[in-house]
């Protein structure tokens, strides 16, 4: 089984590292060998563990956090980001594309400007305001979303939309239309665009 988890001692706390590839099952059976060896190192002493390196769902801080626990009994910390960051939108992405052809498009797009996709579309730079993007499937920005965007456009409401930035006044995914209030609402940074109970959700 691969090394997927790592142990590093620093002066004032312990850091457990999760590798970011690793699934919850081989990170668990990885810490369960380690750490009765990291038990050894603590006698009266209570430094603090700092588990990072990979986002986790609450059901699987909370396996980790019992297991070390178990073992260990000390503060612990998670130090991870709460939401989706570039890289992570990313993967998540990349499953999704898995059965859909995926057209890449290099540079922003600038006001008037329209592009179309029958599969997926990466645009590789922002989509200004004025311009619009449209794919029968997903829609991934590396820059910021000024503009339209239209992912399911032929009806996919499993379609996602992810962006560096979202800064714009309406959104859609198949028949389900987002209009977003600039004031009201404020700029979302590494977004995540998806359809739940019929609404379009940014996070």
């Amino acid at each position: 089984m691969k090394n997927c988890v790592s142990i590093i001692l620093r002066k004032n706390e312990i850091v457990i590292k999760l590798n970011d590839d690793a699934n919850q099952l081989e990170i668990v059976e990885c810490l369960r060998k380690k750490l009765p060896e990291l038990r050894k190192l603590y006698k009266d002493e209570k430094t603090p563990i700092t588990v990072t390196g990979k986002i986790l769902k609450n059901k699987e801080i909370d396996e980790i956090q019992r297991l070390i626990k178990s073992k260990i009994d000390v503060e612990i910390d998670f130090d991870m980001p709460k939401s989706l960051g570039l890289s992570s939108i990313k993967k998540a992405f990349d499953k999704k594309i898995a059965s859909s052809e995926t057209e890449f498009h290099r540079g922003s797009l600038r006001s008037g400007q329209k592009l179309e996709s029958e599969g997926s579309l990466v645009i590789l730079g922002d989509v200004n305001s004025g311009a619009e993007v449209m794919a029968s499937d997903n829609i991934l920005i590396l820059g910021a979303l000024r503009g339209l965007a239209h992912a399911g456009a032929k009806g996919n409401k499993q379609a996602i939309i992810a962006a560096g930035s979202v800064d714009t006044v309406q959104i859609r995914i198949a028949n389900i239309v987002k209009e977003i209030d600039r004031d009201e609402e404020p700029l979302h940074k590494q977004a995540y665009v998806s359809v739940i109970d019929d609404n379009i959700v940014i996070e």
